[in-house]
């Protein structure tokens, strides 16, 4: 925390009552405002974390889908190949 000194000239217009009490005034203002900052900052953090986090599952749908229509052309292709190999082996047998 910074360090503020009241000129002398306003401490002896003010007192030492009331440049002590400016001094703590002027603390508590720039605590409230260091407060709004950060409490500024996270809200905007959150919304954003938020936002990308959204972003990230829908390409991850995207991907579930895409690997499941793979998934199947694979499982028809393995299919069609040891139907192929039956009816080869079938023949083959005759």
């Amino acid at each position: 925390m910074k360090l503020i000194s009241i000129p002398k000239v306003l401490r002896e217009k003010l007192g030492e009552d009331g440049a002590d009490a400016l001094l703590d005034l002027i603390n508590a203002a720039g605590e409230d405002i260091k407060n709004d900052v950060i409490k500024l900052s996270e809200e905007k953090f959150e919304k954003r974390l938020t936002e990308e986090i959204s972003k990230l599952r829908v390409e991850m749908s995207k991907m579930y889908a895409n690997l499941i229509k793979w998934m199947f052309i694979f499982w028809v292709g393995q299919i069609g190949v040891i139907t192929a190999i039956l009816f080869a082996f079938l023949k083959f047998m005759r």
